[in-house]
């Protein structure tokens, strides 16, 4: 990769929106994919970022409904209830060479890529970030952090530090890890708590670690549980720690997409802890019972 990269966005939303931003303003050739009202509204207006962090500002971006020519990397930032129908903006010849590199909750997503791509140029990343799209082309990027794990356990290293270094010098903290299992089960240990009590009881995090901590507190526990027999960090002491440091009024993506009616990214976070669970023989009877009650009240549908 040169120092100056073209990078394609699928789904310039909250995250990659922030993302693509920020690597315009870098100096980054940043194509955005998406339906073509919202490209329309990008090749027009650009991406506007709110942040205390990062500063306002706007950032010139191209746009397109489809991946048409080669780019170093494509960063898919859309929610996995929205992936199958997304990736066919991104045809894997038109990628080629290109990193594909996933921003997308949960442990399962890398077999499905790999499955669809080259298996040597997907790399799994983890954002840790609130960030929301409030409008076409206008993100709010509420969090006083922005820090980015990239991996892939079998992408060449070096083409991992070029694109670690431009997200490190567009803004976000950014480390390159070796253990690709670890990285995403650390993420999933933390967020798959807070995703599914902040959404089951429509309180943000600051209610649910007083009002339920007591279940909260099992759940982060069952969760540890599965993580270790994965192959991933098993650390109950340290997530409550850094829920008790989250400002109260935190919410989660899937408690603000049950707010606004849309579908629940419960399968990939929640139905695969459960089946993880089972496949290594754990037991998770808070998470079952979360997740099924979820699950009915999406009308059952919601969990494969």
């Amino acid at each position: 990769m040169a120092n100056e990269l073209t990078v394609a966005v699928l789904g310039p939303g909250g995250v990659g929106g922030l993302l693509a931003a920020l690597l315009s303003r870098s100096g980054h050739r940043v194509i955005c994919l998406s339906g073509e009202q919202t490209a329309e509204t990008l090749r027009t207006g650009g991406v506007q970022v709110r942040s205390a962090r990062f500063g306002d500002f706007t950032a010139r971006v191209e746009a397109d409904t489809e991946l048409r020519e080669p780019v170093d990397a494509c960063l898919v930032t859309v929610k996995d209830t929205a992936l199958d129908a997304a990736l066919a903006r991104v045809p894997a010849p038109a990628l080629g060479d290109g990193l594909l590199v996933p921003f997308l909750n949960g442990v399962e997503h890398p077999a499905a890529l790999r499955a669809r791509y080259r298996p040597d140029r997907v790399a799994p990343a983890v954002i840790r970030v609130e960030s929301t799209r409030v409008a076409p082309g206008v993100v709010e990027h509420g969090s006083p952090f922005a820090e980015i794990d990239l991996t892939g356990t079998d992408v060449p290293r070096p083409r991992l530090d070029a694109l670690a270094e431009a997200f490190a010098a567009a803004g976000p903290a950014t480390r390159v890890l070796e253990d690709e299992t670890a990285a995403l089960w650390a993420k999933m240990s933390f967020l798959a708590p807070f995703a599914l009590l902040t959404t089951r009881y429509g309180l943000p995090l600051g209610d649910v670690r007083t009002r339920h901590r007591d279940e909260l507190t099992a759940l982060v526990e069952e969760t540890a549980a599965i993580s270790h027999a994965c192959g991933g960090p098993a650390d109950p002491a340290q997530a409550l720690a850094r829920y008790d440091a989250f400002p109260a009024a935190t919410k989660s993506s899937m408690q603000r997409d049950a707010e606004a009616g849309l579908p629940l990214e419960l399968d990939a976070i929640g139905g695969a802890l459960l089946r993880a669970a089972e496949r290594h023989g754990v037991p998770a009877p808070v998470a079952a019972r979360v997740v099924g009650e979820l699950s009915d009240r999406a009308g059952g549908a919601a969990v494969r």
